[in-house]
């Protein structure tokens, strides 16, 4: 309770309490995972429920989540301007956007894409939120070991939130197949109230708009530009050289365990992002370069073939969602652009704020 006074960001934190405050929001980014991996899984299998299971474990996170909020805006502590600021938002995001989904579920019904305006407020609030995390973290931890080691964790906290929509069409297709073989997942009731969305009876045209409802290159595009420029910045900010192939393999090897886990319990399974291992190496090497416009160009270059090359090994050797192999240059343009703008900021928010 002594420590409970009001203050400005940037305020000197005892070192004990810096610590207790991220280990609490590292749990309760675990709380969400755990929750967002289970919940995308229910709804290809069940009706929405309100009360369902993974949304009670994500209710939990959300309160410690609330709970550090509070206390950063109360008292200064563990934060300087820039991340309370990025936190502050991104919950309050996050707060606005449970009402207006829960709104658009009872007008609605299920929505049938994880793409839709209301989940796209929860990913937008929850990524500034961690954003303001790591920022906090990265200007307040003394260097080390530890510093490095949590800073990549974050920053797969954050690959983790972006890449969520995406695994509508990694269970999607999936799901599919399923339907097509005679052995559909999904309770018979799910699937009607995605025909009946249509207008349909319950045919091919319909299982294919529940579960692959967005055009093809949604899915190469989202992880090529936005996925791939989270793993530039976390290259960036900490300087280790394997910094984004082991956040990304650390991301797959949790699908990887949460996959079995799911499918002994009964539940829907999906595609496994395992392309995203050979994309995050070409970050990696690109980084070799030293010049940042000339690292650029080869990065966007290299990563985008690892991009659709992971991409086309694992369709043809596992299974992956529909990617639009056309779309590369598309993704090649973001990608620079992203990367650039990437790293030009963070440079400026390297610097501690006043």
């Amino acid at each position: 309770m002594p420590l409970w006074s009001r203050g400005l960001p940037g305020r000197p934190t005892p070192p004990d309490l810096f610590r207790v405050l991220y280990t609490a929001w590292i749990a309760a980014f675990c709380l969400k995972v755990l929750g967002a991996s289970w919940d995308v899984s229910w709804h290809f299998r069940w009706l929405r429920d309100d009360l369902a299971p993974p949304h009670l474990i994500n209710t939990v996170g959300t309160m410690i989540v609330v709970g550090l909020t509070i206390v950063h805006w109360y008292t200064g502590y563990g934060v300087d301007r820039a991340a309370q600021r990025l936190i502050l938002w991104g919950t309050g995001t996050f707060l606005v956007a449970i009402p207006l989904d829960l709104i658009n579920h009872r007008i609605n019904g299920l929505d049938i894409t994880a793409w839709s305006p209301s989940h796209a407020l929860l990913f937008i609030g929850t990524a500034f939120m961690i954003a303001g995390v790591i920022r906090g973290w990265y200007v307040g931890a003394p260097p080390g070991r530890r510093r490095t080691v949590v800073l990549a964790a974050l920053f797969g906290f954050f690959l983790e939130n972006a890449i969520f929509p995406s695994e509508h069409q990694e269970y999607g297709v999936i799901g599919l197949a399923a339907w097509v073989r005679g052995e559909p997942e999904a309770e018979p009731s799910l699937l009607a109230f995605a025909a009946e969305d249509l207008g349909r009876p319950v045919d091919l045209i319909a299982v294919q708009n529940f579960a692959l409802p967005v055009p093809d290159q949604v899915y190469s595009l989202w992880a090529g530009i936005v996925g791939m420029a989270i793993l530039v910045a976390a290259r960036a900010a900490t300087g280790y050289r394997f910094t984004a192939t082991l956040v990304a393999a650390g991301y797959v090897a949790y699908r990887m365990v949460i996959w079995p886990l799911l499918a002994g319990v009964g539940f829907p399974t999906s595609a496994i992002p395992f392309f995203l291992l050979l994309a995050a190496l070409c970050v990696d090497l690109a980084f070799l370069v030293p010049v940042l416009y000339a690292r650029v160009v080869v990065g966007a270059l290299l990563v985008t073939g690892g991009v659709f090359g992971g991409l086309w090994l694992q369709d043809a050797y596992l299974v992956a969602p529909p990617y639009a192999p056309w779309a590369w240059p598309y993704a090649l343009g973001g990608l620079a652009v992203a990367w650039l703008v990437v790293e030009l900021v963070g440079r400026r928010l390297s610097r501690p704020s006043a």
